[in-house]
């Protein structure tokens, strides 16, 4: 990785300097994910995140990982009304009821889906053949908030009984794990990962 105080060192512009969000762009966005409580802990976080800031959520998500039993589906789809009061009660958290609710749903989908197609990933990753979309977007302006195949994938996870899963959620699911590259030509993370 390329000296990140170096003044030619380019990198996407919306993480701009705060260190957390560096961190994330520079080792985490864009970079194909395949694990299946990873998997999981994105979706829960990018619901979380509707109607706030990437960094908000970033900054909670240790917080989110310790109140949802390590992103671990299997556990988190045991939840009950007393788990639903402990996250509500939680400052590590985004205390939404709905937001909440909806990832213990998730977890519960996130079974099904596993036990229909062998695995969260095989589910997600067959929407692009196994393959990350290549974009070559120059400016931030060019890049979508949703695209036609993020409609689809939102269709469809709500059909197995998934919730906060809008198109623009799914297609920022789809930057975050690796399944589309919208890192801009010119940071440096976009030819390491095409590569």
């Amino acid at each position: 990785m390329p000296d990140q105080t170096a003044e030619s060192f380019v990198r996407c512009p919306w993480c701009g300097s705060d260190p957390l969000y560096m961190a994330y762009h520079d080792r985490e966005w864009g970079v194909p994910l395949h694990d299946e409580r990873r998997l999981f802990e994105m979706l829960t976080l990018e619901g979380a995140q509707a109607g706030l800031s990437w960094l908000t959520i970033l900054r909670k998500r240790e917080g989110y990982c310790r109140a949802f039993a390590g992103f671990d589906p299997q556990q988190v789809a045991l939840f009950n009304d007393a788990d639903v009061a402990r996250l509500l009660a939680d400052p590590g958290i985004v205390r939404n009821r709905l937001k909440v609710a909806s990832a213990i749903s998730n977890a519960r989908a996130v079974l099904e889906v596993q036990a229909r197609y062998g695995s969260l990933d095989a589910f997600l990753w067959r929407f692009v053949d196994g393959v990350p979309i290549r974009n070559s977007w120059k400016i931030l302006a060019e890049i979508p908030a949703s695209t036609p195949l993020s409609d689809r994938i939102s269709k469809e996870l709500k059909r197995h009984g998934f919730r906060f899963v809008g198109s623009t959620i799914c297609y920022a699911h789809m930057q975050a794990t690796g399944m589309v590259n919208d890192h801009l030509t010119g940071c440096f993370r976009y030819a390491e990962i095409n590569a």
